[in-house]
């Protein structure tokens, strides 16, 4: 594939990824700053994709590269009437100013990093603001509803000691799966989560093990998902309906079953997979990929194709195969028995007893 055909493709997968996180916007939970959070991780990636086009100037004619900044502008337009529609105009407001004409990011003049006054660090570019209260510049959150719903910590009930290895937080009394900072556990979420499957996010564990596949099997997958921080791990994903992102995993074990993965900064990761569109990896080393275990398939499964295999690395433009993964033997994949048997969980079975019949941590 040559170096134009290639862009094309990464920026085309940029774009639908982008469009699906503006699209998650409305259920990322406003308190504790997380949409901001989001909105700013938009933000950013929109930035880095404007680069990428000037980038591309070498190679991609004029006439493309016009069509790469009308694209990134309708994207920025996207993004600012979405802030305005699920955001109180008391606490937000979304300043655009973006001139209609045509910018060609290729051109030196328009480059970001060639010139400070360029499209993406215009103080006209769209960009959020947080809300200012008394204290200029500081950010200010509103007092929330009391709750004992809201007021529910899961993490710190599953962090207290407990009889059994296995714990299974009901997250009944929330709307998304947020799990972190946890070590040496086994999570089995049960069927009383399907309620909270809005959005999920593991971040900061560590030799555990946690399988989110039950809630998410009964038509209620997660919107969207992010796994972050994450070492020495078997972690069963469960189904979601968008984009999963997965960042700073090593040395663990994946089952995800996703219409889009996004895969940076990971290393030595078996990722069993069901996915609709092509597995982009950046900044990845010894990644290795098998098809969803069987046992946690769906009828919904077998209505698309699984491109488990088309694996897209953004960081290897060299003809040829990347060297930074490639596919598990039959010999290679834990069989139906593990799965069904063992990683549910075994009486009196220790989460490292369980970690080391999947094979972790590796030796």
């Amino acid at each position: 594939m040559d170096p134009k055909q290639r862009f094309y493709r990464h920026f085309q997968d940029s774009i639908e990824v982008l469009q699906d996180q503006i699209g998650q916007l409305e259920s990322v939970f406003a308190v504790a700053g997380e949409r901001q959070e989001a909105v700013d991780h938009v933000l950013a990636a929109i930035a880095k994709l404007q680069n990428e086009v000037a980038d591309a100037a070498e190679y991609a004619p004029s006439y493309d590269r016009m069509q790469y900044s009308e694209t990134i502008k309708g994207l920025q337009d996207k993004l600012g009437d979405t802030i305005a529609r699920v955001t109180p105009k008391s606490r937000f407001q979304f300043r655009r100013s973006l001139a209609d004409a045509h910018v060609d990011m290729g051109a030196p003049e328009n480059d970001p990093r060639l010139n400070p006054g360029s499209l993406a660090r215009n103080p006209h570019t769209p960009r959020p603001e947080r809300y200012r209260g008394g204290v200029e510049g500081a950010d200010v959150l509103g007092n929330l509803p009391q709750s004992p719903k809201l007021a529910r910590d899961y993490n710190k009930e599953l962090s207290r000691p407990g009889t059994s290895a296995i714990r299974k937080p009901s997250f009944s009394a929330a709307n998304n799966i947020g799990i972190s900072d946890q070590a040496a556990l086994h999570i089995i979420l049960p069927s009383s989560a399907a309620r909270a499957t809005a959005s999920g996010s593991l971040t900061g564990l560590r030799d555990c093990i946690v399988d989110m596949s039950i809630p998410t099997a009964q038509g209620k997958p997660f919107a969207g998902l992010s796994l972050k921080a994450i070492s020495n791990s078997l972690i069963v994903a469960g189904r979601v309906s968008g984009p999963v992102h997965i960042t700073d995993i090593s040395d663990s074990i994946l089952v995800v079953a996703a219409r889009q993965v996004r895969i940076h900064d990971c290393k030595n990761v078996d990722v069993y997979l069901h996915c609709s569109s092509h597995p982009i990896i950046e900044d990845c080393t010894g990644m290795r990929f098998a098809p969803l275990p069987k046992c946690y398939e769906t009828e919904a499964d077998s209505t698309t194709e699984n491109q488990w295999d088309h694996v897209d690395d953004f960081k290897w433009l060299k003809a040829g195969h990347s060297p930074n993964w490639t596919t598990l033997s039959g010999a290679q994949m834990l069989d139906d028995e593990i799965w069904t048997k063992v990683v549910p969980g075994q009486p009196g079975a220790s989460v490292g007893e369980t970690l080391r019949k999947v094979g972790l941590p590796r030796h």
